[in-house]
């Protein structure tokens, strides 16, 4: 996302008064943001950027986490709720307006450029640009989960892989551990990259069946992958962020933050 853009730059503008520097917490370094990918939908993305955020949370940082679009939405208490972007906003300890950590919230549970059509909805990045600011100026971190694989069509000119570029956020991928997903998560890793966009840590997800040589395939990522191994979460009984949280080491990505002293 360039400054140089005029269209960014119009939002910023906009924007001035709320994006200037907040005091710096004494400790703290410079702030955390990353950009949530996987190898495909249903792959452990949401459980991923639920992690981080709670082990942000329990590191005495300011931490939301963003779900620019989810599709699959329902009804409850006179307001739309999907079941990914509830769980960022229980992980995260930064209350924002639903608007913002989600701008484009649609019912139908199907490809995002398919369910905005249904709903006469174009989705377009200013609005997502616009709301990522403000909740970056809001909190100390921000983790961006993306929606299905990477370059999954949000519009008729306008996928995942361009609200990350656009965003221009360090990535942090997941790979859904099945048969197959050497090449899908080589395939991704390839897309990131051509997007100039940088992948700084990955995770193995074991999903709803344990497959067969699953340390060889770890290992073999291991090999292909420039970026570390952030943790394997095994098949969880009760999956919740506290859990998974438990099988990841996130300290060693950049400006992750130091314990706060007050914790």
């Amino acid at each position: 996302m360039s400054l140089d853009d005029p269209i960014v730059a119009a939002v910023l503008a906009d924007l001035a008064p709320a994006v200037q520097p907040a005091p710096a917490t004494t400790g703290l370094p410079s702030r955390f943001a990353c950009f949530v990918t996987g190898t495909d939908t249903e792959i452990g993305k949401t459980l991923t950027s639920s992690a981080l955020l709670h082990a942000l949370v329990a590191r005495g940082v300011r931490a939301c986490g963003m779900k620019p679009v989810a599709a699959g939405a329902e009804m409850r208490d006179g307001e739309l709720h999907n079941e990914d972007a509830d769980s960022l906003i229980a992980a995260g300890n930064v209350t924002m307006l639903r608007s913002l950590t989600t701008p484009y919230m649609l019912k139908e549970a199907a490809a995002p450029h398919i369910a905005a059509a249904l709903e006469g909805v174009s989705i377009e990045s200013v609005p997502i640009l616009a709301a990522y600011l403000e909740i970056a100026a809001a909190s100390d971190a921000v983790v961006v989960e993306g929606v299905g694989g990477f370059r999954v069509p949000l519009s008729s000119d306008f996928d995942s892989a361009d609200l990350a570029q656009q965003l221009d956020l360090p990535v942090i991928l997941v790979v859904g551990m099945r048969l197959g997903c050497i090449s899908q998560a080589l395939l991704t890793l390839e897309a990131i990259e051509a997007r100039g966009l940088t992948v700084i840590g990955w995770v193995a997800n074991t999903l709803a069946v344990e497959m067969r040589f699953l340390d060889e395939n770890i290992d073999a990522l291991i090999e292909r992958i420039p970026a570390p191994l952030l943790g394997r979460v095994p098949r969880l009984a009760q999956p919740s962020a506290q859990a998974a949280a438990s099988y990841l080491d996130f300290t060693g990505l950049p400006n992750w933050p130091a314990q706060h002293p007050n914790t």
